[in-house]
């Protein structure tokens, strides 16, 4: 009598736990999917009526017109978080090892990949050193092709300049020769100079750094905050992960009971 009480009261045990997991799992999979589904609309937004979108920036700030080009991200990033959060919801309410098991695999592959993008950033430096190469080679090649002939690539840089208080890639040499140096006979941009506006090379800053020194600057600055931000996702993922595959294995157990 003793034992079969006591069977009862584990088996409602591990249905009241099992209950919270799935409540736990549909809460969770339903702020991404609603989350997905906000990004996804903006992006589609952004896309189908990018018209009125760049005239509602033009009015507030007229120097962030180019992040019209993010609305593909935004589609690319909600259609993503959409799936994962049906594949949990769905998954969880209708008690589907088939959706759990997708749902599991998606955030394993998705962890894998953050645990070997680290490793590649703090074990193979040399990679990093050429990824860098490759960024200052395209950095300064549009300074000198594109500032003060492309609206969009020449609003990008003030804005990083402003934003960082930097000046080009490397220092103010970056803009020697491109359209904006030619165009008004030999001046440099006002964020490179002691003055207020514009100024030739013998009004230069020579303090103000380039916006490479000033962004690691800021990356090294923010790290702990950028630490505790990627442990927060891990941890999110492992939870999630672990969730799923619990519960995919009591529904296995289940079904096996009957």
């Amino acid at each position: 009598m003793f034992v079969a009480s006591l069977s009862i009261t584990e088996d409602k045990e591990k249905m009241s736990c099992f209950k919270f997991l799935k409540m736990m799992m549909f809460c969770f999979n339903c702020i991404v999917f609603l989350g997905g589904g906000a990004i996804l609309g903006v992006g589609i937004w952004v896309k189908v009526d990018a018209g009125s979108f760049l005239d509602i920036l033009a009015e507030l700030a007229p120097q962030l017109k180019q992040l019209v080009n993010v609305g593909y991200l935004c589609i690319a990033i909600g259609a993503f978080l959409v799936l994962i959060g049906f594949l949990g919801c769905y998954g969880a309410v209708k008690e589907n090892k088939c959706m759990l098991m997708i749902f599991f695999i998606i955030i394993l592959l998705i962890f894998i990949a953050q645990i070997a993008g680290a490793v590649v950033v703090l074990a193979f430096s040399g990679l990093a050193d050429i990824f860098i190469g490759y960024i200052q080679i395209w950095a300064v090649k549009s300074i000198k092709d594109e500032y003060g002939k492309s609206s969009d690539m020449t609003a990008l840089w003030d804005v990083v300049m402003k934003e960082f208080k930097c000046c080009g890639f490397k220092n103010f040499d970056d803009f020697t020769n491109s359209p904006f140096y030619n165009d008004t006979l030999k001046k440099y941009p006002q964020q490179c100079c002691n003055s207020q506006s514009h100024c030739f090379g013998a009004d230069i800053n020579h303090s103000v750094p380039g916006c490479y020194r000033s962004l690691l600057d800021f990356l090294k600055t923010n790290t702990k905050v950028l630490g505790i931000v990627a442990l927060g996702i891990c941890a999110l993922e492992i939870g999630a992960m672990a969730a799923s595959m619990i519960m995919y294995c009591q529904i296995k157990k289940d079904e096996k009971s009957v």
